[in-house]
């Protein structure tokens, strides 16, 4: 892996573009009670079978990350947890980018280390899915 930094600049970049999604996201969360005001909120596979959908608690993560309840927000999602706390990272660096110029570091990964990132993907949100299974079908096995 070859990190390499720019010099000082305000170009907006794919960084920024995450961070302000980030921000918007965990503005709202913390902010608008979306689960309670959209009537049709919720995850229908969840709902139709009792089984959840790869996504399921991240509604919840996003409301428990924006209020810095984080053992909570990994009861929920681990996976999205991760993330969340990457979005909101994003969003400071987003902030520091383009108001005071700080540079973000741009990654470079090798071939080889791509392979290892697309094989490692799919384990991780396996091991997630049946985490938040095990949480959702048979909470007795967590304790």
């Amino acid at each position: 892996m070859k990190v390499f930094v720019p010099p000082p600049n305000r170009h907006p970049g794919l960084v920024d573009a995450l961070g302000l999604a980030g921000l918007l996201g965990l503005l709202v969360a913390r902010y608008i009670p979306v689960a309670k005001l959209i009537p049709f909120w919720g995850c229908a596979l969840r709902e139709q079978t009792g089984w959840p959908c790869l996504g399921c608690g991240l509604t919840r993560v996003a409301d428990h990350v924006s209020h810095l309840h984080f053992l909570k927000a990994w009861e929920a999602n681990p996976l999205g947890t991760v993330a969340a706390c990457i979005f909101a990272l994003l969003a400071v660096m987003m902030v520091l980018h383009l108001v005071f110029k700080v540079p973000v570091p741009e990654l470079h990964l090798s071939p080889r280390e791509w392979t290892w990132v697309r094989r490692a993907l799919p384990v991780l949100l396996l091991v997630n899915y049946a985490y938040v299974v095990v949480k959702t079908k048979f909470p007795h096995l967590l304790m």
